[in-house]
């Protein structure tokens, strides 16, 4: 009988162990969030967005971030990354004066900080934009 009691509270603690360690890897977890987006513009235009990385409730700053714009055929338009601000804001610009009309989408995904690249959760955002003829 004793040793179904060891056994069971080694098991109990095996499992503590191991939960806090995934929870220990899984800190390090930052997202875009945009703001003031405007969905529609006119081909010609500029399309601005605009957001800040979040991590632990607080804009946080040189968080490296992938852009990825898709024209509406699914072909990569824009493939390219850089940090936050200081202030923990982006700002993505694309000129749509090439660009046919149709449904453009924008997928924003924190790369984290370099020093949490090992732990980091790769959360993204996506945003579509619909482009319409002048």
């Amino acid at each position: 009988m004793l040793w179904k009691n060891t056994y069971c509270a080694g098991f109990i603690l095996l499992i503590l162990l191991f939960g806090f360690a995934n929870q220990g890897w899984a800190t390090h977890i930052s997202q875009p969030i945009v703001e003031n987006l405007q969905n529609q513009y006119t081909a010609g235009d500029t399309i601005v967005v605009q957001g800040w990385v979040e991590y632990q409730e607080k804009p946080v700053p040189d968080v490296l971030l992938s852009f990825k714009l898709l024209r509406p055929d699914g072909h990569v338009v824009v493939d390219q990354s850089y940090p936050s601000n200081p202030q923990g804001q982006f700002e993505f610009k694309f000129d749509t004066q090439h660009e046919a009309p149709g449904t453009y989408q924008l997928t924003i995904t924190s790369q984290c900080l370099e020093i949490h690249r090992y732990a980091c959760t790769y959360k993204n955002t996506t945003v579509l934009i619909q482009l319409t003829k002048p």
